[in-house]
């Protein structure tokens, strides 16, 4: 299988700032709206512990995700998180592509488990997760606080087995 993903470097800043920032991925994503300044620590952060990943398909850049390890009794775990196609790309089948590779490094990490949640209104992507053999776990009430709506959304918890 060919790899499309790799981690991030300094040049990918604008991209992913520009995907975290996008008004339509941004309410689903963990951080609220910010300027360039004030995402570049995060940027930062996650860069030097090797967290964040570039999706791209033919070449170009298509979409992002963190996949981060747990530790200790929980090593066999990791969390998926910050995952966008770039919306010009949607419905192309590119999400599924980017789970299947991400399904495939942790299943080469040694992972029996990868987690994630998403909005529970989110009905896109869970029918997407559900298709490449995530299944629904539960809701975590009040979960997310989206500070420039005022409001609160529910999370669905899911996972993926690979025993």
């Amino acid at each position: 299988m060919l790899k499309m993903t790799r981690q991030t470097t300094n040049a990918d800043f604008h991209y992913i700032y520009s995907l975290y920032m996008h008004p339509s991925i941004n309410p689903y994503l963990l951080y609220e709206y910010m300027d360039e300044v004030a995402f570049q620590p995060i940027f930062d952060d996650l860069q030097s512990k090797n967290l964040l990943y570039i999706f791209e398909h033919e070449g170009q850049k298509s979409g992002m995700f963190k996949l981060v390890p747990f530790a200790h009794r929980t090593s066999h775990i990791a969390f998926i998180g910050g995952v966008a196609i770039h919306p010009d790309l949607s419905g192309k089948g590119l999400g599924k592509q980017m789970f299947r590779e991400i399904i495939e490094r942790g299943r080469s990490m040694g992972l029996l488990r990868l987690e994630l949640s998403t909005a529970t209104d989110n009905a896109r992507a869970i029918r997407m997760y559900e298709s490449v053999g995530f299944e629904k776990e539960g809701v975590l009430r009040k979960y997310t606080w989206l500070k420039s709506e005022n409001r609160f959304l529910d999370e669905v918890m899911m996972s993926y087995l690979y025993v």
